[in-house]
């Protein structure tokens, strides 16, 4: 490289005066909720009303609420490292808008939303599987590593739980990934339901390559595609090893 003066890598999330893409803020967020779309079409349901725990309040968590409530779902809790607010009712977008301005803007703690909802309940020092005890549908591990473990898996069990998608690298701990298989929960690991990001980015080296700066809605198209691809793949090699909707 020195010899010839010359850098051949790639690098992606660049700003959008510097080649990158629209929709990589949102991508893995996004991609989370599409992955668990196509998981709740093939039990033949929708999202429609579904009772949704979402953890984190950073990008992933935001864009996958923001996602979510297009979808016609109820997502009832965010976190931070410092606690859980459960909005019982679901967040509006409103709400949305206010944790973005809380988290983005301010830079604040998310026990803040506390002062602005009259609604919202503030759990100090735990996670969302911990302190909903209403039904649930689906849970969405957005936050950190190892933040679901077995007796929190099981505890979502009991409560109805039917879906998880991991918005986070790796959030489930390997004994909380057998209880959502003892209890017929279907699962979308993080490897796959969360690979919005990574697919954004390859959008955006393709963007590069092209001289192109495609539209939003280009974008957005192009990930829900490969989302529905990406399950698609995990659906079909599921069943060739005789273990459908694992």
């Amino acid at each position: 490289k020195r010899l010839r003066n010359e850098f051949v890598g790639v690098l992606t999330g660049k700003g959008r005066n510097w080649g990158g893409s629209l929709i990589r803020p949102e991508a893995t967020g996004y991609g989370a909720v599409y992955y668990l779309n196509e998981m709740v079409l093939d039990n033949e349901e929708t999202l429609e009303g579904k009772t949704v725990l979402v953890s984190g309040s950073g990008n992933v968590a935001q864009y996958a609420v923001e996602k979510l409530l297009d979808y016609g779902a109820k997502p009832i809790t965010l976190s931070d490292s410092t606690g859980t607010i459960v909005e019982p009712a679901g967040f509006s977008r409103a709400d949305l808008a206010h944790v973005m301005e809380l988290k983005n803007v301010k830079r604040a703690r998310l026990h803040e939303y506390t002062k602005y909802s009259k609604t919202a309940k503030y759990f100090p020092g735990q996670r969302p599987w911990e302190v909903v005890d209403c039904p649930i549908d689906v849970a969405m591990p957005c936050a950190t590593q190892n933040e679901v473990n077995v007796e929190q898996a099981q505890r979502m069990v009991g409560l109805g739980l039917k879906y998880v998608s991991e918005g986070a690298n790796m959030p489930s701990t390997t004994p909380a990934i057998e209880a959502y298989h003892a209890g017929k929960v279907m699962y979308g690991p993080a490897k796959a339901a969360n690979a919005g990001g990574v697919a954004v980015s390859g959008l955006e080296m393709s963007q590069n390559s092209l001289r192109l700066s495609w539209t939003r809605e280009e974008v957005d198209t192009r990930l829900h595609n490969i989302m529905k691809s990406i399950f698609k793949a995990c659906a079909e090699t599921a069943i060739e090893y005789e273990q459908p909707k694992n």
